[in-house]
C-alpha cells in the first residue's frame, strides 16, 4: 500500500495546499454553464434516477438539450405538457490532475419545444455526438441553480 503525498492533498493531484469551495451565485453559475459544451441530464426512468450525458446550449437562461421522440426523457416532458417534469441538469469543468475547476447543478422544469421555429433554431445550433436522430427538444426552466468553485 502505498503513501498518500504530504505535498499534494489527494493522491496523484498536483495541486498543493489547502483546498477552497467558494459557493457560486446563480448569474455566475450559469455563466459556466453557458460556456460548457457537455453536461449530465438527471431524470426518472422508470421510478428510477436515470443519468445522461448530453450536449446543451443556453438559451434566455433556459438549458436546451435535442433528443428523440422515443426517449423517456422527451416522453416525460411531453406527458407533464405546461406543468413540466423536474429533473436536474449538471455541468462541470475539473482538472484530472490538479482537482480544481467548477461544478454547477440546475434543478428545474423541463418542458417539450412546440415551436417548430425554435426546433429548426436549436437543430441547427446543436451538434449531437451519439445516438439516433435527434428530432425533438426540451428546456430546461431553472429552479434552483448551485455552482461551487474548487480552488487552492
Amino acid at each position: 500500500m502505498t503513501t498518500p503525498s504530504k505535498t499534494a492533498p489527494f493522491p496523484g493531484s498536483a495541486a498543493t495546499g489547502p483546498r477552497r469551495t467558494v459557493e457560486l451565485t446563480g448569474a455566475q453559475a450559469l455563466g459556466l454553464l453557458g460556456r460548457a459544451s457537455l453536461g449530465r441530464i438527471v431524470f426518472t426512468q422508470r421510478a428510477l434516477p436515470a443519468i445522461r450525458p448530453v450536449n446543451h446550449l443556453l438559451d434566455h437562461g433556459r438549458i436546451v438539450i435535442l433528443t428523440h421522440e422515443d426517449s423517456d426523457l422527451y416522453a416525460q416532458a411531453r406527458d407533464y405538457g405546461d406543468r413540466g417534469v423536474v429533473v436536474a441538469y449538471q455541468a462541470d469543468d475539473i482538472d484530472p490532475l490538479t482537482h480544481l475547476g467548477w461544478s454547477v447543478v440546475v434543478t428545474g422544469y423541463c418542458r417539450p419545444v412546440t415551436d417548430p421555429d425554435a426546433l429548426t433554431r436549436y437543430q441547427r445550433l446543436l451538434r449531437p455526438w451519439s445516438g439516433p436522430v435527434m428530432n425533438c427538444a426540451v428546456r430546461i426552466r431553472p429552479h434552483l441553480i448551485t455552482g461551487i468553485r474548487l480552488t487552492v
